[in-house]
């Protein structure tokens, strides 16, 4: 009758409640999403297909565990299909769940069992809600927990963002040595504290901005190492349960999760250890904060050596992108370092985060785990993104001034420096003194030096 009205009612220990007939998603998730209501986001889709991921192998794995059982093999084979159709697209909207949630990340696992369970259902031509068949928790999530599921299936996310993060740092770092070999040949004032300093070349400036993201690759590159171990098969505290089934589960979920995703992922050798901590996850945001830095660092070099045009360093030209201000016409703004400066910040609040989420765990399991994922990904994918757009609009696209870069050179005492190791400190200094304010200083500067050089040798 209530399918006749476009409803149905789906019922546990707590109540029950009246969903629309056709939704993939169940009981759990609606509660959910009354309970986190946050205009905020919903989770992270890349953390969902992970999940799903797992799901997928824990379904394929109890297929072989089957051992000729038609209707079991028949149910987890629709798991692993229901799954697929998650991967594949469909379902998209069915992820109802607030990124930021009570309960460890509870409620997004539910979300996820319920909507495969429906969609697992209707491949074996049911209706959803026909929890008999195919089960959320006693089938979907079978030999699994929210504690070990979860943080899994973060780490597997983490990994796959962090490849494609490591490859356009390296793209990043490519375009730098590029203008670091065309500018070799342009001399420039060098400055300390914004103060004229010593020569330098334009070329060396990009070369030493390399450097820092080559050494960001680097970091980002060999972190990895600890993301591949998972807690998977740990269940709720990490202690597996014993039983022969149990143990060949374990040891073939872990094989089909490495089958399915591409990665070198291991078992834990102290399943606890991951489900209680997630030290880890700190040390990657680290890592990210300080591609973060050095990012905002090349960023505020180049707004200040475009600055102008008029009355800046005007050293070098950004490409224009869009209009600069409503009013005053002709303005254009270095938008794209103001971008990443904006970016890095969003980075290093996201680490102050997931420090303080991963601090607040107690014994056998951080019940902030959501924060930190929300914050991890959300830092790796704008930091993937922010490379690419630094890279092909700024790097890529801006153009140095060489005679600007001169004049300013010749313009400064910084061939004063020279003359330190003949003449002494003082004197150098008594001699820039002397000359400062006269008309052509630096000329003057510079025969007082030669003349007071030649005398004493």
């Amino acid at each position: 009758m209530e399918q006749d009205r476009g409803i149905r009612i789906e019922t546990d220990s707590l109540g029950g409640m009246e969903l629309p007939a056709g939704v993939l998603y169940g009981l759990e998730s609606a509660r959910a999403r009354e309970n986190f209501f946050l205009e905020y986001k919903p989770v992270n889709m890349r953390l969902i297909y992970a999940i799903v991921k797992v799901k997928k192998a824990a379904a394929l794995t109890f297929a072989k565990l089957a051992q000729g059982a038609a209707g079991e093999l028949k149910k987890f084979r629709a798991i692993a299909g229901a799954c697929d159709k998650v991967l594949s697209g469909e379902a998209g909207d069915a992820f109802i769940t607030s990124a930021l949630q009570g309960g460890a990340g509870t409620s997004t696992n539910m979300n996820v069992n319920e909507v495969i369970a429906n969609l697992a259902l209707g491949i074996l031509g049911k209706k959803p809600g026909n929890y008999g068949d195919v089960h959320p928790l006693d089938d979907v999530n079978r030999f699994q927990s929210t504690n070990d599921v979860y943080p899994t299936a973060l780490r597997i996310a983490a990994i796959e963002l962090l490849r494609i993060l490591s490859e356009e740092c390296a793209r990043l770092q490519d375009a730098l040595q590029k203008r670091e070999n065309e500018f070799e040949g342009i001399r420039k004032l060098g400055r300390t504290e914004l103060m004229d300093a010593v020569p330098v070349t334009l070329g060396a400036e990009f070369g030493a901005y390399a450097q820092a993201i080559a050494r960001d690759r680097w970091r980002l590159y060999k972190v990895e190492e600890r993301l591949r171990q998972v807690n998977l098969g740990g269940m709720a505290v990490g202690g597996s349960e014993a039983g022969p089934t149990f143990r060949r589960y374990r040891h073939g979920v872990i094989e089909e999760l490495r089958s399915i995703t591409g990665l070198g992922l291991a078992a834990a050798e102290y399943p606890m250890d991951l489900t209680q901590n997630c030290d880890v996850f700190v040390e990657v945001s680290g890592l990210l904060k300080a591609l973060g830095v050095n990012l905002m660092k090349i960023a505020g070099d180049l707004r200040l050596m475009n600055s102008g045009p008029r009355g800046g360093l005007g050293e070098i030209r950004l490409a224009p992108l869009q209009k600069g201000s409503t009013i005053m016409a002709g303005k254009i703004n270095p938008v794209i370092p103001e971008m990443i400066t904006q970016l890095g910040i969003r980075v290093c609040a996201n680490d102050l985060a997931i420090s303080m989420a991963a601090a607040k765990g107690e014994f056998e399991l951080n019940p902030f785990i959501p924060l930190i994922a929300d914050s991890l990904l959300e830092s790796l994918s704008l930091l993937r993104d922010g490379c690419a757009l630094f890279r092909t609009k700024c790097i890529e696209t801006l153009s140095p001034d060489a005679e600007r870069c001169a004049a300013l050179l010749d313009a400064s005492w910084a061939f004063a420096a020279a003359y330190v190791s003949i003449l002494g400190y003082d004197t150098v200094s008594r001699i820039i003194a002397e000359n400062s304010g006269k008309e052509h200083e630096a000329e003057e500067i510079r025969k007082a030096l030669e003349k007071q050089a030649a005398e004493k040798a």
